[in-house]
């Protein structure tokens, strides 16, 4: 955590449940209203760019013979739904041919890139502890690319006069800005282009938001990658950092990433931090369960005569991982058979034929991630609830 919000003592925030709540605001007469879907880590481990080579084989779609397309589709329903939809792009990208990396230096296709887009999301969270894991060559390959897409970004640049722009977009007639940082990031870097990535400082997320605000934002959204990684419940640096920001700036909504399994989702001093979102697409090498699970935070904006009510909802996703077999071994009957990333209420509400294992897998995920998110008192009169797609 940065060297600013050290030996910070906050203990309202560290009791679970805590939460402070603005006095009661009316509805404003013609308000506006929007939606902002967000989800956890896409961080794309070399088991997907092999299923995506499998999928182009099969569907003789996408680019260069890769096709995320696929493992993606499930959540089109929901993302698209969405008047903004952030995802979080844990990792620079490399040409569409590769040569591709998995960990600890991640450089994936850019093909996952098209899908995010194809799915419905409009702009992406991109500071990471691997942001800078392949230079500023990477950073530039990366950014290039999203902006061929039309697919924004923020939390890196490729210029010190990009790193002072602040991506801010209209949606429903509302300017809404979108702010994202990391904790420092372990990849040496030229002091000289320090500015390429976007480090969690409290003084700097200030001047961001009032840049934000002069330039005439409206709403401020904050995405921050913090925390222990695999660790369900928020650190007391994250803690810190969330009483902070929600005391001491306007921001409307923060969504937090890196720990790639679902922490809380909670309502501190009237706003709405997801701590962390989970993985959405990901494979780790030595899966636990766990980060198989993440969640799509949703998040309903209603303009008040005092400003902004939020109100948040969740859907539970699930990255289904085939069970490792020999070369010509059958799997068992009912088995996954390619990793795809699943909604999980949708496949819950309409099971087909699934066997009960796999349906039994889908419950626990339910389960648990509601466990999760609800784990600092989030469900009373917070009102966190589960996102129907029912009319």
């Amino acid at each position: 955590m940065g060297r600013a919000l050290g030996g910070v003592a906050v203990c309202v925030a560290l009791a679970a449940g805590c939460s402070a709540s603005p006095p009661e605001s009316q509805s404003k007469p013609g308000g506006r209203s929007f939606t902002v879907a967000a989800a956890g880590d896409v961080l794309v481990h070399p088991e997907l760019v092999e299923q995506a080579a499998r999928d182009a084989k099969e569907s003789g779609e996408g680019e260069a013979g890769l096709d995320f397309g696929p493992m993606l589709t499930a959540v089109k329903p929901v993302i698209s739904k969405a008047d903004l939809a952030i995802c979080h792009m844990e990792t620079p990208v490399g040409k569409p041919r590769g040569p591709f990396q998995g960990y600890p230096d991640f450089l994936v296709p850019p093909q996952t890139l098209t899908a995010l887009k194809d799915v419905g999301y409009d702009t992406c969270s991109t500071a990471s502890n691997q942001t800078l894991g392949h230079g500023l060559k990477g950073v530039r390959r990366t950014l290039d690319a999203m902006d061929e897409l039309e697919l924004g970004h923020s939390g890196s640049a490729r210029t010190r006069k990009e790193a002072e722009e602040i991506d801010i977009r209209d949606v429903k007639g509302v300017k809404v800005a979108h702010l994202s940082y990391a904790e420092e990031s372990p990849t040496p870097t030229n002091e000289k282009q320090s500015w390429a990535l976007d480090r969690i400082d409290m003084e700097a997320v200030k001047k961001d938001e009032a840049q934000a605000r002069k330039q005439g934002a409206e709403v401020v959204i904050l995405s921050v990658r913090w925390g222990l990684e695999h660790y369900n419940e928020p650190s007391v640096a994250q803690l810190q950092l969330a009483e902070r920001l929600t005391r001491e700036t306007g921001i409307n909504l923060v969504i937090g990433h890196q720990a790639h399994v679902v922490q809380p989702i909670q309502k501190l001093n009237g706003t709405w931090i997801a701590y962390s979102l989970g993985n959405q697409l990901a494979r780790h090498s030595s899966p636990t369960g766990l980060t198989e699970e993440g969640a799509i935070g949703w998040f309903e904006f209603r303009e008040t005569t005092t400003g902004w009510d939020v109100a948040a909802k969740y859907r539970t996703t699930l990255m289904d991982i085939p069970p490792e077999a020999e070369r010509g071994e059958k799997l068992p009957e009912g088995a996954v058979e390619d990793h795809r990333l699943v909604d999980v209420g949708q496949v819950l509400d309409n099971p087909g034929d699934l066997s009960e294992e796999r349906l039994a897998r889908y419950r626990l995920a339910a389960d648990r991630t509601r466990g999760f998110l609800f784990n600092r008192g989030a469900p009373g009169g917070d009102g966190l609830a589960e996102l129907s797609l029912k009319p």
